[in-house]
């Protein structure tokens, strides 16, 4: 009697337990782009594989668009615990490591072939740079190739003498002053006062960003020349990572490769379809003539050749291997 009393309770005990719902992790993301722009399009879908994965045992709530913290405060943020997860933008940070500007020299990676080769080449290097500050890079997208913003067509480098450039990195900025323009580094969110108080008069970035900032309000042609594709990470503090369980982990890992190949193939895609949206709203688009791809390439070499003095010995070993295979 007493063994089917203990089994009765036994069986009891596993109907309250499968009842009782599991309790969820829910974490605070922060990114610094609109909801329209293809890496928080990929962002939200990579969440939404997250959460189907682990049945809602990992939610995260996502705040785009600097609506939770700049964009460029995220790393520091992300370092600090304030936040478990957050989308970071690498070239903001070369004066931290030459290694986060690399793929911002121009023409160092003019394609996605050899930009996606470069990245694979740095993965080693920036998890262990990542690793030393509590973090951990969970994939990486890219931006698609640049372009400069003007008021003017472009015909030669001569058209931009004196110009005051806005850029996103110490790597642009140095471009851009050799490039003869007067080069200032701006965050993203303050483009367009920027342009109303005219700090600024034109700009070299992608397609993307023209159209997030309606870049048409304040210039009339963009010049591509893709020359960069620079690129973005998302991040997690670690402290925050390893208290998911080893499930969740492998969830969060597949997700993340998925996001890093879509994102890859969004960017890709997004170059012709954006410059018809330029085109649509009035903007004159086209390519960089020979004479600016030239001197793009002249300036690029130059970088190449200064970033190698200021990196580590570990950094030109592997811009070295990657050149081995390009060149």
């Amino acid at each position: 009697m007493s063994k089917i009393f203990a089994s009765i309770v036994s069986a009891g005990m596993i109907l309250m337990l499968a009842s009782t719902p599991v309790r969820s992790e829910e974490w605070i993301m922060a990114s610094g782009y609109a909801d329209s722009n293809f890496h928080t399009k990929n962002i939200r879908m990579f969440i939404k594989e997250i959460e189907e994965g682990t049945s809602g045992g990992l939610k995260i709530a996502l705040n785009s668009n600097d609506t939770l913290i700049k964009l460029d405060a995220i790393k520091r943020s992300l370092q600090a615990g304030q936040i478990p997860i957050g989308e970071m933008r690498l070239g903001v940070y070369g004066n931290e490591d030459p290694m986060y500007i690399l793929a911002g020299l121009p023409f160092i990676a003019p394609n996605y072939a050899t930009a996606w080769l470069l990245k694979d080449m740095q993965k080693p290097y920036f998890d262990k740079l990542f690793a030393e500050k509590g973090l951990k890079i969970l994939y990486y997208a890219p931006w698609p190739g640049q372009g400069f913003y003007t008021k003017f067509p472009v015909k030669s480098t001569g058209d931009f003498k004196g110009k005051k450039l806005r850029i996103y990195s110490t790597a642009t900025q140095k471009m851009g002053q050799m490039l003869g323009f007067n080069a200032t580094i701006l965050p993203f969110a303050e483009i367009p006062q920027a342009f109303s108080t005219g700090l600024i008069e034109a700009l070299f970035t992608s397609p993307q960003t023209g159209i997030d900032i309606q870049a048409w309000d304040n210039t009339s042609n963009f010049t591509y020349a893709g020359a960069i594709f620079s690129k973005n990470n998302v991040v997690v503090n670690l402290k925050a990572w390893n208290k998911l369980d080893a499930t969740t982990r492998a969830v969060v890992l597949k997700a993340s490769a998925r996001a890093e190949q879509r994102g890859w193939e969004m960017s890709a895609a997004t170059t012709k379809a954006q410059i018809k949206i330029l085109q649509k709203n009035g903007m004159t688009t086209a390519n960089a003539p020979d004479q600016v791809i030239s001197e793009m390439k002249k300036i690029g070499e130059a970088m190449m050749a200064d970033w190698k003095k200021q990196a580590s010995p570990e950094a030109v070993a592997i811009l070295n291997r990657y050149l081995a295979l390009t060149q």
